[in-house]
């Protein structure tokens, strides 16, 4: 585990991409799999080719030297459409009322910036994105939700994303996006990758109908 950071901060996507792309040319054919998330990159190599103090070596000499890569060359930016309801967002009235403005408020604020991706987990395609405005960061809910549908957009603390698949989940849920986060057909199966950026767009319930969006409601309450 290689910690370049001890604080989350958007400003760390294009060292830690930078020093991505470093490890993977030095590792080569000894790379397993490179994981970065947000102050480290989980280095997995071949333990069976290289000793610990040669990878060592070759992280050292990756690193020396080490620039940022410019914004434009850590990722690809996406545009995500959004419905936001109460009816498939059932916290976004309540997370209004906590930030003291109206639920339009909430929705500007949350498509007013391009979201870095800083990292993949707990489900398939889940990317974890931030930082959000502070005025809409909300805890996570203290009883989660057995059941959180495919394409919820949920909030917590400053992060934010979008649930790939269904699962629990704990996020305060806001909206929800009519596109396929996770794909097996797709290279890689992620639409979103770390270091890509990823702007929220609001569409109206007809047009998330159209991208094929699915309308069930929920329940307010988890």
């Amino acid at each position: 585990m290689l910690r370049l950071f001890d604080v989350i901060d958007e400003a760390n996507i294009p060292w830690l991409m930078a020093a991505a792309e470093r490890l993977h040319t030095a590792f080569g054919a000894q790379l397993i799999d490179l994981v970065p998330s947000y102050t480290t990159l989980m280095l997995h190599y071949d333990g069976l080719q290289l000793s610990e103090a040669q990878a060592s070596e070759r992280v050292l000499q990756a690193l020396k030297g080490l620039q940022p890569l410019a914004i434009n060359d850590s990722g690809r930016r996406h545009e995500l459409p959004v419905w936001y309801h109460p009816s498939v967002g059932p916290d976004l009235e309540a997370l209004a009322q906590r930030a003291g403005c109206t639920v339009e408020q909430v929705v500007d604020r949350h498509c007013s910036r391009d979201y870095p991706v800083f990292t993949l987990g707990f489900t398939p395609g889940f990317g974890y994105m931030g930082l959000v405005d502070p005025s809409i960061a909300a805890p996570r809910l203290a009883t989660p939700r057995q059941r959180v549908p495919q394409g919820s957009v949920g909030i917590a603390e400053r992060q934010t994303a979008v649930y790939p698949l269904v699962s629990p989940g704990g996020w305060n849920l806001i909206g929800r996006c009519p596109l396929a986060l996770f794909d097996r057909e797709r290279d890689g199966y992620s639409l979103l990758k770390p270091g890509d950026r990823v702007r929220f767009v609001s569409v109206d319930h007809a047009e998330f109908l159209r991208l094929g969006g699915d309308d069930a409601s929920m329940e307010p309450n988890p």
